[in-house]
């Protein structure tokens, strides 16, 4: 008796289980957590790219005529100036806005800057084993005995405040999880099938490093990077606060709480409103890296 044969049950579930890309976008459509913050960090975004539009004064301009006046909430508050004006008369709002800037400019640059450091000396060392790991190993202890902030400190007040000089410091200073992770999967992933049969084929190592182990690291190294951007951003705040980051009179969500500070008892909002802005951004950024790793993961955490 001919015939086709019944599809087997294996067979049946291939063609009914949903692809990894399917299976990611259906847990990312219900992570609560990744939609709340991937949608504040893009209204940030969005603000700070389209600053000049949006931002309904100079943030530079100063009117001391109309300094300390209370936000829209307030007393004596008007729609002229929303958030209020500062104690020099500026708008609150124009430099929130611009403020936006400078915190997404170094936390993003500087973990790109600490996510490549780390990253290259965790392959290298993770791939080739031996003297070149000794040495990947020793400059990651010796980076995590230096405690960050305090040489942040230092070498902010060395180097006058730039902005560039204080991306590449915290750079600088950031990149010891990506080499720790990455040196670590490196080394589970050299010896498995698909880099010995690179190498078979007759691969070269750097083809074995950039189109093989690379492409397999960068779930966990943009995971990481989303963490860090946090981290940079709070000491970018941290240092302005102090007076040794980004420098009057450009407009800094850590700068802008510490002018508040002197009127902080009169004049609360000076205070409460950056450091609301920096609450709510670097919760968005984890809340999108924590999403980002449970969307991910072969478990399916959310």
């Amino acid at each position: 008796m001919s015939g086709a044969a019944p599809a087997s049950r294996s067979d049946e579930f291939d063609t009914l289980a949903p692809s990894p890309k399917a299976l990611m976008r259906k847990r990312a459509r219900g992570h609560v957590g990744l939609i709340i913050g991937t949608t504040i960090i893009t209204v940030i975004v969005l603000m700070a790219v389209f600053a000049p539009l949006i931002a309904p004064y100079d943030p530079y301009a100063q009117d001391l005529s109309r300094r300390l006046i209370d936000p829209v909430w307030g007393a004596k508050g008007t729609w002229d100036n929303i958030f209020g004006t500062d104690a020099l008369g500026r708008d609150v709002l124009s430099r929130l806005i611009y403020g936006a800037r400078i915190s997404l400019l170094v936390g993003f640059t500087a973990a790109v800057i600490a996510g490549i450091i780390g990253t290259a000396l965790g392959i290298l060392g993770g791939y080739y084993g031996g003297k070149v790991d000794a040495f990947v190993v020793y400059l990651i202890n010796v980076k995590l005995a230096l405690p960050v902030i305090l040489v942040a400190l230092s070498v902010s007040s060395i180097s006058g405040g730039s902005i560039m000089a204080l991306i590449i410091l915290l750079g600088f200073l950031t990149w010891d999880r990506y080499a720790v992770v990455t040196r670590s999967m490196t080394q589970q992933m050299r010896e498995r099938e698909f880099i010995m049969s690179s190498k078979a084929a007759g691969a070269s190592n750097s083809r074995i490093l950039w189109r093989e182990i690379l492409p397999n690291l960068m779930n966990q190294v943009i995971i990481i990077a989303s963490l860090d951007m946090a981290l940079i951003i709070l000491v970018e705040a941290a240092l302005s606060f102090l007076g040794l980051g980004i420098r009057p009179p450009t407009p800094s969500w850590g700068l802008m709480v510490s002018e508040g500070r002197a009127v902080m008892f009169f004049k609360p909002y000076l205070i409460m409103i950056p450091g609301a802005a920096i609450f709510l951004l670097v919760i968005a950024i984890n809340m999108a890296g924590d999403g980002i790793r449970d969307v991910t993961s072969p478990e399916g955490r959310g």
